[in-house]
């Protein structure tokens, strides 16, 4: 079962970069929910735990043939259904998947009159059932308030094997549902990231477009108006006309130079660019990002280092914090990226935070790492106020 979690993960990361509309597209019928299951791929997973229901069904003709066992053989197959198409209903959009929640719990509900406190021994594939329907928010405390009733009942009713089931099926579960969450949010963030990019590349052909515009066309008609009149003076004031000449001449020097520079800002990170960005990325995967309006006056260098950091900062919040608000601040000589989340785990990040200490020690600046279970922040101080 736990190698279902990571066959999984890549078609719900898709499904989570924003295709709801596909997911509402999706007919419910039984050979549209089959054809989700087998592209989820989970299904070929959780066809063999269900043939645990025969255990039950076996007992319940065992103690009492008659018309319990025949509630426990009709109903337990039909749970098991539900349980094997959970993987499928996955990519429907959030309210099928709790009515098919809801569904696989008033059945197992049902089968506690028949089944007794045998219904214990169910724990396993609920907790499961948590995880692929629920949203992560609401399936952890659900699935642990339900494992630990589970074990409660056991040890009341003395049926210890249920117990143990309980806290293997929750850490079980909790292990694929954490892997599929993992894995959405990496989706999220790349998908977040490549939406940027093509933003980033729109804007920066825009702001080459102003430029050109406003540098190339004044220097356009400044090269015209003296052309015409270096013409006009070529034989009345030839010294006047040479002077004109010289002024076409650094004209286009300095035009030639402006679209150079113009040219050459697509190939910088910038401060703004990674704002901006940034707070795209925040926002798609539910982070609520504090971000600057306006930015001081950086030198370039500098308006590139703290570029770095930002992107740094963020990337890392996204991969491993857990964060619900970040915050990125600005200044003169500073830039600081925060979140509070649980901090960055052991070993997580740390060749981007050597490669940005290495860039921040370069710029005769300090870098700042702060990160404990409360959150992280990440700061580089350049200048006077190092």
């Amino acid at each position: 079962m736990a190698a279902m979690g990571t066959t999984e993960a890549p078609t719900w990361g898709a499904w989570a970069r924003g295709s709801e509309e596909e997911a509402d597209a999706r007919p419910l019928t039984p050979r549209a929910i089959h054809r989700a299951a087998v592209e989820s791929g989970g299904l070929a997973f959780a066809l063999p735990p269900v043939l645990f229901i025969l255990i039950p069904i076996s007992v319940a003709w065992w103690q009492d043939p008659g018309p319990g066992a025949v509630a426990v053989t009709l109903l337990l197959p039909l749970y098991a259904l539900l349980f094997v198409y959970a993987t499928g209903i996955g990519l429907y959009p959030p309210r099928v998947r709790l009515a098919w929640f809801a569904a696989s719990t008033a059945l197992l509900l049902l089968l506690i009159p028949v089944l007794g406190a045998n219904v214990l021994f169910m724990v396993m594939f609920q907790a499961m059932t948590h995880v692929l329907l629920l949203p992560w928010r609401w399936a952890v405390p659900t699935m642990l308030l339900m494992s630990l009733g589970v074990v409660v009942l056991a040890v009341v009713f003395e049926v210890y094997i249920a117990a143990g089931l309980a806290v293997m099926g929750t850490v079980m579960a909790w292990g694929i549902g954490y892997g599929v969450r993992q894995q959405i949010l990496q989706e999220q963030l790349e998908a977040a990231q490549h939406r940027n990019a093509v933003l980033a590349v729109a804007a920066e052909r825009e702001r080459i477009g102003r430029d050109l515009h406003d540098l190339v066309g004044h220097s356009l008609t400044s090269l015209t108006i003296s052309a015409q009149l270096a013409r006009r003076l070529l034989d009345s004031d030839p010294e006047a006309a040479r002077e004109q000449l010289e002024h076409i001449q650094a004209t286009v020097r300095q035009a030639l130079a402006d679209v150079r520079a113009t040219a050459s800002g697509m190939q910088h990170v910038r401060a703004a660019t990674e704002i901006a960005s940034a707070r795209t990325v925040l926002t798609t995967v539910g982070i609520h990002a504090e971000v600057p309006t306006a930015l001081p006056p950086l030198h370039d260098d500098l308006a590139e280092l703290f570029g770095y950091v930002i992107r740094e900062g963020v990337t890392n919040i996204v991969r491993h914090s857990r964060a619900t608000r970040a915050e990125i601040t600005v200044d003169e000589h500073s830039v600081s990226v925060q979140d509070d989340g649980i901090g960055i785990p052991q070993g997580a990040g740390r060749s981007g935070l050597r490669g940005l200490e290495a860039r921040v020690a370069l710029a005769g600046g300090r870098l700042e790492v702060r990160s404990s279970e409360t959150g992280t922040r990440l700061a580089v101080t350049v200048g006077a106020a190092s």
